[in-house]
């Protein structure tokens, strides 16, 4: 690798690490023989290098030039930074050089924008090209979808690429015109509508005839950024909820705001990214998905942010003491679910293993059930059910499983030891 596109990776891989939403394939795809690398259905493991790399996906930036002045982004017009862009081809070879060294198993690649929308998503499209039909890669592509390009253009890429994206990046629109001006949300909507549509055409198409070309096999995702506006918690996850019903969406990714332009008054004065905030919205996307809940139970206008301290799931149980404590050898799938401590494969597994007898603690331990948490929300055999449910207690008493450390006071630990109800004393003893 010569200096000049050794200079460019380093400038371009460190601007890509701010995209957080770099997917794993979930598809298959096998080489015939005649080319080089294949994609596996148990997807791409990620490992994050100083230079912004992601391993073992090559992550980088076509160009961070870009036309835009959006307040949070650090390749924004306005800012002072060293800039680049590679070639089509330099792309091409870089991604080729690094899977033969065995450093990749794929790219994943995004840009600025460069003179308009149709001008970089075909320079991309066509990277896109080149790997599949001159090199013969059979590696994993992963494209940015760029807002405003025309249908064509993305018609293309979504032909090459194994998945394919738009980030909507700031969850509403009112807030994205102060912070993107040059930006909205029919640019955003208007690809991902043509994805979702691409992909819905290929499936019935594929059912009708064998070689029917694939398109962004994969799915597409998008990312919204975390903690740049004052949108609260429901607003996000009502939004997030929305596309994965109208468009289809693999994934939602949340990235908590990085402060990188601290000059710019329309932005939030933050230390450090809201990191916790993002894995609770995590949390609640995958309860979402996974679990059953609706976003009403989770978030509402008398609770429209997540609790910081616990998980959304153990909030909920807390938040609805009336549903609980929960018979584990009657309740039905959707509620075991609702259990703190249990998990998707647990609950298939308590439903099945009670066909054939009544289960106690000692089953649920072989089962994989969380104990430390579980115990206050169930009823076994040899637990019965509390009189009261007393939820700033059983809180505390979990908080303080959690970090010993959290509670130093003698007095806090008194009330701990001598003065739990009767409820918590008992389930002590099965610890």
């Amino acid at each position: 690798m010569n200096e000049i596109v050794l200079d460019k990776l380093n400038i371009l891989a460190d601007s890509a690490k701010y995209d957080v939403s770099c997917a794993s394939s979930g598809i298959t795809k096998k080489n015939n023989g005649k080319g080089l690398g294949n994609t596996v259905n148990g997807g791409i493991c990620h490992s994050y290098t100083e230079d912004g790399r992601c391993i073992s996906l090559l992550k980088l930036l076509m160009t961070n030039h870009c036309i835009y002045d959006c307040a949070y982004c650090i390749n924004r017009k306005s800012n002072d930074i060293k800039r680049t862009t590679m070639a089509v081809q330099e792309v091409v070879d870089l991604t080729i050089n690094f899977y033969r060294r065995n450093y990749i198993e794929g790219l994943f690649l995004s840009s600025g924008v460069i003179k308009n929308p149709d001008y970089t998503m075909e320079r991309l499209a066509l990277i896109a090209k080149k790997l599949r039909t001159e090199e013969k890669f059979f590696g994993y592509i992963h494209l940015k979808a760029i807002p405003g390009a025309s249908e064509s253009i993305i018609r293309l890429a979504g032909l090459y690429a194994d998945r394919l994206s738009v980030n909507i990046e700031i969850p509403s629109e009112q807030n994205l015109k102060i912070l993107a001006p040059d930006k909205n949300y029919k640019d955003v909507y208007t690809p991902m509508t043509m994805i979702r549509n691409g992909i819905l055409q290929c499936k019935e198409d594929s059912a009708k005839y064998r070689k029917t070309p694939k398109f962004s096999p994969a799915g597409q995702s998008t990312q919204l950024i975390i903690g740049a506006t004052p949108d609260s918690d429901k607003q996000i996850m009502y939004l997030a909820s929305g596309l994965y019903k109208t468009q289809n969406l693999k994934r939602v990714y949340y990235s908590g705001f990085l402060p990188v332009n601290q000059y710019d008054s329309r932005l939030p004065v933050l230390s450090a990214p809201p990191l916790k905030r993002e894995n609770r919205l995590y949390q609640t996307d995958w309860l979402l998905r996974f679990y059953s809940f609706s976003i009403e139970e989770i978030l509402n206008d008398d609770h429209p942010n997540l609790d910081l301290e616990i998980d959304p799931k153990l909030s909920y149980a807390l938040r609805n003491p009336q549903h609980f404590p929960v018979d584990i050898n009657r309740a039905d799938y959707e509620m075991i679910l609702r259990i703190p401590g249990v998990g998707v494969k647990s609950a298939m597994m308590i439903i099945n293993a009670r066909k054939h007898g009544r289960l106690g603690m000692h089953h649920l331990k072989k089962i994989g059930v969380v104990l430390k948490r579980a115990k206050y929300f169930i009823t076994t055999n040899e637990l019965g059910a509390a009189q009261t449910f007393y939820p700033e207690i059983i809180r505390r008493k979990i908080l303080t499983d959690l970090n010993p450390n959290r509670i130093k006071d003698a007095d806090q630990l008194k009330l701990f030891n001598d003065g739990l109800p009767n409820q918590i004393s008992n389930l002590q003893s099965v610890k």
